[in-house]
């Protein structure tokens, strides 16, 4: 089709995406600068286009930064290099280390408190600019630089306008939109005294599973372009005037270089194994775009690149980055991400500032950082032309921004967070999101003088339709009463039809009787929105792209409602596209809404006409991602072999035209069935679907963990808390407290065909972390519905393994069968039981093919 050729021809050709490429040269040299490294004569920079600095060289400044460094110690610059977390640090620390910079990380608040004011937040930043600025010591000032992850608006703090995540409005195919989105947020968080976000994110995904999906633009590196440089323009300013980095705007960080979307399986942190070309001309063109609308700041991704990580990659942050692209600006690292060059460690890392990086996010452990580099540059293992190198970028950004001269004209001004002008911005942006997949009898726009029935549990819920990166980290643990000022699905709805004298009922579980609506009658039509719960990055990645894998309750909501003859219009909330032609096949019409933030009334101003009939606003969102006809299309872009989505890149009904698919998609989605058997996934970070995560304990009804703490009852028998392995809560610590016996299980709702795991000689691995040894049996278990489950004894394993220390354990995972699991029927893939007080923690379960002869425990014979 002609859409398809027209993508493919922007995809491939190095003249579309890049502008033009230079003829160039072999690399054979470093930047000035950077240190000794293993990349030396290795990469292709001919495939790169050569850009000069986004920003002419400007004398007076370079003579600034050359008289503070002049002046500085070593112990300042080294600690310009390091920023922490407010919950780890203080004015006082800042003051003492000369710290550079503090970042709140996502579900951080000034003081720990999650209602903490703008002007709490203003208090703290203050207090940390006069910490920095004080020469008491007889050091130099140098104001410190907040950084804080506005990603779709100042979402980490309430009563801020939340936009939609970044997937959303690359459907909206609209530059000037982002731009305007841009400003709007840079003012709100220059309220609080906040003076750098780690946005835009401008990956170019691959693969759908991917927990970061909802953070890029688009599967089109051309629409990642033209945005990425519209986002920076909206943030900082435009360039060329004069109140760039200055008064309304603030610093951006183009995020996260390099290849963060394309890692293999879509793995968060994993590896991106493609060719040097293909890294540039489609992982890397929003860099392309946004290096020379100015971006300040550019953050090192947590991923590798043919196996070598991004922290450590010298070839990519110094000499493509710094050199080939001109960029003037800093290099910042992302949480603890250092720790995974290799001979690196939290505390220690010279081998990434020796690559390119000039500033070590490093939340908690920073002081170790700090005296470790201090010593390295002492030594000489970090050169004191890389030291200098870095503090003079760190020192060039925050002149450019204005942070000596401390000007905030916006600072404390409160009502301007979430005003109403924001506020119809983030609206008009939810209109323009939503994609029309299905619209049969031209069902949709909805005449609001009917009888509206609204259920599904996405429809009342402010948290759902915001997703990750909202008030928490993940997203999770929020209320109403966190998002002040914001709008649900529903309550637009309820708006838009009350006014127009129709009827409108919520029943989340789509009930209904003779009393449901003023009046009685039946519901002429329902709305129901339902979809993804909030997730964040490696907690949000997914083993199968079905959506409900393993349970469809969803799916028995929409069914129940046709089966009753009421048309059924789906609005799903997702940060992806996922599997859905059971609910396709289930619905009349379909809207894909992404995660629209809090103005859900935008919804409700393309769903309904006005009360005469007439349009109000059109469907205008198109697919900023491929959507996929079945469920192994995991990888599903344009230009590839056999490309064959159910709805293309682009594709969005428009108002008056008829569907494309029918009531009769394809309903096979058995994951395991065909193909290479991949590892089953029980939980990484959190659950994988359709495992769900519960404390069960005998004559007591289980209690669902759904967020980061959970407990059995009052007396806290038993306690599940999210805690740090490697990464943000990626790990669960279990404690009993031995008043009675009970345990924690990955089950499901529908039990689960496993039995091919059993004839590839899989086993069953987790990490694992004894803290206090058990004193009276454990048993791990496996069960296949009511009388049917099997277990082994782990309390001797268990008790051998080094306290306080993490270890992988693997379980052939016959041994099961041999206890009487039928994996044909799983309904508990793991439980962990003691009846004595014990502590330990898990970590990344899930089931190996091919492990079993190596597992740590054998079945007998």
């Amino acid at each position: 089709m002609a859409l398809t050729k027209q993508i493919t021809a922007g995809l491939l050709l190095c003249s579309a995406i890049l502008g033009g490429c230079d003829s160039g040269e072999k690399h054979q040299a470093s930047a000035p600068g950077a240190g000794p490294s293993a990349h030396s004569a290795v990469g292709d920079l001919s495939v790169w286009p050569k850009l000069e600095p986004a920003l002419p060289k400007d004398p007076a400044l370079e003579a600034r930064i050359d008289s503070l460094v002049s002046r500085m110690s070593i112990e300042e610059k080294v600690g310009q290099m390091i920023q922490a977390e407010i919950k780890y640090v203080t004015p006082e620390d800042v003051k003492t280390y000369h710290l550079g910079s503090v970042l709140n990380g996502g579900g951080t608040y000034p003081d720990n408190n999650k209602f903490a004011t703008p002007q709490d937040w203003l208090q703290l930043s203050e207090a940390f600019y006069a910490a920095s600025m004080d020469t008491s010591d007889g050091g130099v000032a140098i104001p410190i630089i907040w950084g804080s992850d506005a990603v779709h608006g100042h979402n980490n703090i309430i009563g801020a306008t939340l936009f939609p995540h970044n997937i959303g409005l690359g459907a909206a195919r609209d530059p000037e939109l982002i731009r305007r989105i841009g400003a709007a947020t840079a003012r709100e968080v220059a309220v609080t005294g906040v003076d750098w976000t780690f946005a835009p994110t401008i990956a170019v995904v691959r693969d759908d599973r991917w927990g970061r999906t909802y953070e890029s633009y688009s599967e089109d590196p051309a629409v990642v372009r033209d945005y990425a440089a519209e986002m920076v323009r909206g943030l900082q300013g435009d360039k060329q005037s004069e109140d760039f980095l200055r008064g309304e705007h603030l610093v951006a960080t183009a995020k996260h270089f390099l290849g963060d979307g394309g890692t293999e399986r879509g793995i968060d942190r994993g590896d991106n194994r493609v060719a040097e070309r293909e890294l540039a001309e489609l992982h890397g063109a929003g860099y392309l775009s946004a290096l020379p609308a100015g971006v300040q700041t550019v953050m090192a991704s947590f991923n590798s690149w043919n196996g070598e990580r991004l922290h450590g990659h010298k070839y990519l942050l110094t000499d493509v980055l710094k050199g080939r692209l001109g960029f003037d600006g800093f290099v910042v690292g992302d949480w603890n991400g250092h720790r995974f060059v290799p001979g690196c460690s939290v505390e220690s890392c010279a081998a990434a500032i020796n690559a390119g990086l000039d500033m070590f996010m490093v939340p908690s452990d920073w002081k170790k950082l700090y005296q470790n580099t201090l010593a390295q540059a002492r030594s000489g293992e970090i050169s004191r032309q890389r030291l200098d190198d870095a503090v003079r970028r760190i020192l060039r950004v925050k002149i450019r921004a204005g942070l000596f001269e401390h000007v905030r004209p916006l600072a404390g001004k409160s009502r301007i967070l979430g005003n109403d002008d924001h506020r119809a911005l983030a609206r008009e942006a939810v209109r323009d999101s939503l994609v029309l997949l299905k619209n049969s009898g031209n069902l949709l726009p909805l005449h609001p003088r009917q009888r509206i029935l609204v259920a599904g549990d996405g429809a009342d819920n402010l948290s759902k339709q915001s997703g990750g990166w909202t008030i928490s980290w993940q997203g999770t643990g929020n209320s109403r009463e966190d998002f002040p000022g914001a709008t649900s699905l529903f309550a637009g709805f309820q708006a838009v039809v009350e006014a127009a004298g129709g009827r409108i009922a919520l029943s989340e579980d789509g009930s209904f009787s003779a009393d449901t609506f003023p009046g009685g009658g039946r519901p002429d039509v329902a709305i129901v929105v339902f979809g993804e719960e909030p997730y964040a990055e490696w907690h949000g990645d997914l083993a199968s792209i079905e959506y409900q894998l393993g349970h469809k309750n969803d799916l028995a909501l929409l069914k129940k409602l046709r089966a009753q003859d009421v048309p059924v219009v789906s609005v799903f909330l997702s940060g992806r596209p996922l599997w859905i032609n059971k609910e396709l096949n289930a619905s009349d019409a379909f809207v894909a809404a992404w995660l629209p933030g809090s103005e859900g009334g935008g919804v409700a101003d393309v769903l309904f006409t006005d009360a005469e009939g007439y349009v109000r606003h059109q469907f205008t969102g198109r697919l900023p991602f491929s959507w996929p006809k079945y469920v192994h299309q995991v990888v599903l872009n344009p230009y590839h072999p056999g490309y064959q989505p159910l709805f293309p890149l682009g594709y969005g009904l428009r108002n008056g035209e008829e569907s494309l698919v029918s009531d009769s998609l394809p309903e096979d989605g058995d994951t395991y069935a065909e193909g290479k058997l991949e590892d089953a996934w029980l939980m990484v970070s959190r659950p994988r679907a359709p495992w769900q995560l519960a404390i069960a304990e005998a004559g007591r009804a289980p209690v669902a963990v759904t967020g980061n703490r959970a407990s059995s009852g009052d007396d806290n028998n038993i306690t599940v808390a999210a805690i740090d392995m490697e990464s943000q809560e990626d790990a669960r610590l279990i404690q009993w407290q031995g008043l009675r016996e009970g345990g924690v299980q990955l089950g499901t709702q529908n039990p689960q065909n496993l039995s091919r795991y059993l004839r590839e000689d899989s086993a069953l691995t987790l990490d694992i972390r004894v803290d206090q040894p058990p004193r009276q049996p454990v048993n791990a278990q496996i069960a296949c519905g009511d009388g049917c489950a099997g277990e082994l004894p782990l309390q001797s394993p268990l008790a051998q393994l080094a306290p306080g220390e993490w270890t992988r354990l693997s379980i052939d995972l016959r041994c099961f069968v041999e206890q009487g699991v039928d994996f044909s029927r799983v309904s508990s893939a793991l439980s962990l039981n003691s009846a004595g007080a014990l502590s330990l923690a898990v970590a990344n379960i899930k089931y190996v093919p091919g492990a079993a002869q190596s597992a740590d425990i054998q079945c007998p014979g």
